[in-house]
């Protein structure tokens, strides 16, 4: 495929969307073709099983939980992301596999094999090019998640991952940063305690290889 995968990782309130968006404009400012998605929701199918896993208070099995995303994934892959890499685009998704493997297998205590044993065949063999992992500390990050919830309209019910308590939180950050430990090539821990706007300067430090064409916009 010639374009190019970039995924956002962290755990709720870590700024992934806030700055999936703001490198997504930034390369659509250089001439880019731009696909910005997320999981779950990123076709109409999706849209659909995000109901499923967000919705506050729905009852979900962590081994539904695993198959829902999966699915939700499956579909995306095939619909979304697989044709627009083949166009050449970039596609920057907010929350990929590695969601799965901190969330369902570490924090859930499913098991990273029990993931990755579901990911190992086309379409969800797909991998990224690079990650950016925006860390936060769990306490602030869910503070700030609460409070986003609260004021959002758009979509009120999706704060089941929120409702959570704080020892899970962390255990998806434990997650996170040991998938990083594993894989730092692919994988590229950010800071995100700053502001927006120092945020997006570290995360375009580690995207330029990949976007030599920015490195006159940082």
């Amino acid at each position: 495929m010639s374009g190019t995968f970039v995924t956002f990782e962290g755990i709720e309130g870590s700024g992934k969307s806030t700055q999936a968006a703001r490198l997504a404009e930034r390369l659509r400012r250089s001439g880019r073709e731009v696909v910005l998605t997320r999981e779950p929701g990123g076709t109409p199918l999706g849209r659909q099983l995000r109901a499923l896993l967000l919705r506050t208070g729905s009852p979900v099995l962590p081994e539904a939980e695993l198959l829902l995303y999966a699915a939700d994934r499956a579909q995306h892959v095939g619909e979304t992301i697989a044709p627009a890499l083949a166009r050449g685009a970039a596609v920057l998704c907010d929350r990929f596999l590695d969601a799965t493997l901190a969330y369902q297998g570490v924090a859930r205590g499913l098991g990273t094999e029990a993931v990755l044993s579901l990911h190992r065949r086309p379409p969800l063999d797909l991998r990224p090019k690079r990650t950016v992992l925006l860390d936060l500390d769990p306490e602030a990050a869910l503070a700030r998640a609460r409070g986003r919830d609260a004021a959002r309209m758009d979509e009120p019910d999706e704060g089941r991952f929120e409702a959570e308590p704080l020892a899970f939180h962390r255990k998806v950050r434990e997650g996170y940063l040991r998938l990083a430990g594993a894989e730092p090539e692919r994988v590229r821990v950010v800071a995100a305690a700053g502001s927006e706007s120092a945020v997006e300067a570290a995360v375009l430090q580690e995207v330029l290889d990949l976007f030599p064409d920015l490195r006159g916009s940082a």
